[in-house]
């Protein structure tokens, strides 16, 4: 749909200007996007990005507590003429101390043609959506045959993880999941277990996991503070290592003695750089994930390649995943029209 005839689309159902779409969590998750479909708008999304077809500051944020950040997270994608601002925060000890998500935020949707915006929205399920698509992703373009795909952190981020990484990893035999929390585990099992047919092994330490798996991944939390949970000898070649968590959960000389480091915004991790998290310096940027995905660079180049693929997080992923959660809600009358 081109621009300007989305603009009359979106007339028709919006006054645009004067209204827009208010859309809850609940209201986001009804519009009932599949797990393929978003696999979809994130591969565009991370195209655009590889192709240079995109427009997206590094994020800037704001640290009220040393563990805490808001980030402010706009990006434009002229491809699916996508535009907004996702403004985001993360509280690790709020699931201890409030009983709330560690990361809640808004997202805003703009009209592309007249600046104004159409929509605001809850960016929790976006934002747990986009994330484990990106890194599904990217397994699939770095190690396509693995037979193994170990989850580090049982979460929201690990249950959708386990979820999304059997739509592109064909080859999956067994899924091993590890937490602190014997009762995150637990859980992960019994809501993703019946949902795929790859089982679903609890581990019994992080070294038996990082041991016993070709591709892994980890979404726990991100700390100025570097925890080193796997250790650089329990790390192989051949495997390949999908952090989203940034510098925090792996020994860092992981990292700099990977065949590749490849990351998906080389700006933002520069910026993450000078506020601290890469202590020992940032490792050498191999490529982006949008260009292997694009196809501009190779991702794999031999099987005994070590490689580290940290993703953590753009927006031209979220304006992307948003703009079509904003125009199913338009189109089905789901979420609430208030006025500007």
């Amino acid at each position: 749909m081109e621009p300007a005839n989305e603009r009359d689309w979106i007339m028709s159902k919006l006054n645009s200007g004067k209204e827009m779409l208010y859309l809850t969590l609940e209201d986001v998750t009804a519009t009932g996007l599949e797990i393929d479909e978003i696999l979809d708008l994130t591969r565009s999304a991370l195209v655009a990005h590889g192709s240079k077809k995109y427009e997206m500051p590094a994020k800037i944020g704001v640290h009220p507590y040393e563990d805490v950040f808001y980030h402010a997270m706009p990006a434009y994608v002229p491809s699916q003429a996508a535009v907004g601002l996702k403004w985001i925060e993360c509280y690790p000890s709020n699931p201890s101390r409030y009983n709330l998500p560690q990361t809640t935020g808004l997202l805003v949707i703009n009209d592309v043609e007249s600046g104004c915006p159409v929509a605001l929205m809850d960016a929790t399920w976006v934002t747990a959506m986009r994330t484990p698509a990106v890194t599904a992703l990217a397994a699939q373009a770095l190690h396509p045959d693995a037979g193994s795909f170990g989850m580090f952190g049982c979460g929201v981020q690990g249950i959708e993880h386990c979820r999304f990484i059997v739509h592109t990893l064909k080859d999956l035999k067994k899924i091993y999941v590890y937490d602190i929390k014997e009762e995150a585990m637990d859980n992960l099992v019994q809501v993703v277990q019946p949902q795929v047919d790859v089982e679903i092994i609890k581990g019994k330490d992080p070294e038996k996991v990082a041991k016993s798996c070709a591709a892994m991944s980890s979404a726990t939390v991100i700390l100025l503070e570097q925890l080193s949970v796997v250790k650089d000898g329990w790390v192989s070649g051949g495997q390949t290592i999908l952090p989203c968590d940034l510098n925090t959960f792996w020994d860092p000389a992981i990292s700099r003695r990977a065949d590749k480091y490849i990351v998906d915004s080389a700006e933002e991790h520069r910026l993450f750089e000078e506020m601290g998290y890469f202590p020992e310096g940032l490792p050498e940027i191999a490529c982006e994930t949008g260009e292997v995905l694009a196809g501009a660079v190779p991702g794999r180049e031999n099987p005994d390649q070590l490689i580290v693929c940290s993703n953590i997080g753009m927006a031209v992923c979220d304006v992307v995943v948003g703009k079509e959660v904003f125009r199913r809600a338009l189109e089905t009358g789901i979420g609430r029209i208030l006025p500007l």
